[in-house]
């Protein structure tokens, strides 16, 4: 049975989406693709259907990750299939821990920088929308830092399973 993780913005059109092809690509780099699941969603339906942000896709592959996405909203009822739920900012965290139909879905709902040890108290990770190509940059190099420590905190919990 496949570990399942889900990265969560508010649109779903450029943090969540950034932070899921890059952890999909270290999951693969791993060798783990075949017992971890790696998609997103938004806390809000705004964008519902549409594809990722164009910096966003044009960010990811000019760094060499996968581009393609489609927007959906978190639904309260993925909490009973999903073991992680990764929030990119403290909003983020706050709304889904109100969703989570109770302690022990809340406990699934961290961080992506709590896993980033440089990233100290400052774990959000910003929303790039309302600004330049520069801020989509910076938010992947946040999302890419932050994957090293998840991986580690993945391969731990996948420790003796085998693909």
């Amino acid at each position: 049975m496949s570990w399942r993780i889900c990265f969560v913005c508010t649109g779903n059109i450029c943090r969540s989406p950034m932070a899921e092809s890059v952890f999909r690509a270290r999951i693969e780099e791993a060798g783990l693709d075949g017992l971890v699941e790696v998609d997103s969603a938004g806390t809000d339906g705004w964008h519902a259907g549409e594809g990722a942000d164009p910096r966003t896709v044009a960010v990811l592959e000019a760094n060499g990750y996968a581009g393609d996405h489609t927007a959906r909203q978190f639904d309260p009822s993925w909490f009973s299939r999903l073991d992680l739920v990764i929030a990119l900012d403290s909003g983020h965290l706050k709304a889904l821990r109100r969703l989570a139909p109770g302690p022990e879905g809340a406990a699934k709902v961290r961080l992506l920088r709590s896993y980033d040890p440089a990233a100290h108290e400052d774990l959000d990770v910003p929303d790039p929308y309302y600004g330049g190509t520069d801020g989509f940059e910076e938010c992947l190099e946040m999302v890419e830092a932050a994957s090293t420590g998840l991986l580690a905190a993945v391969r731990e919990h996948l420790k003796g399973r085998t693909a």
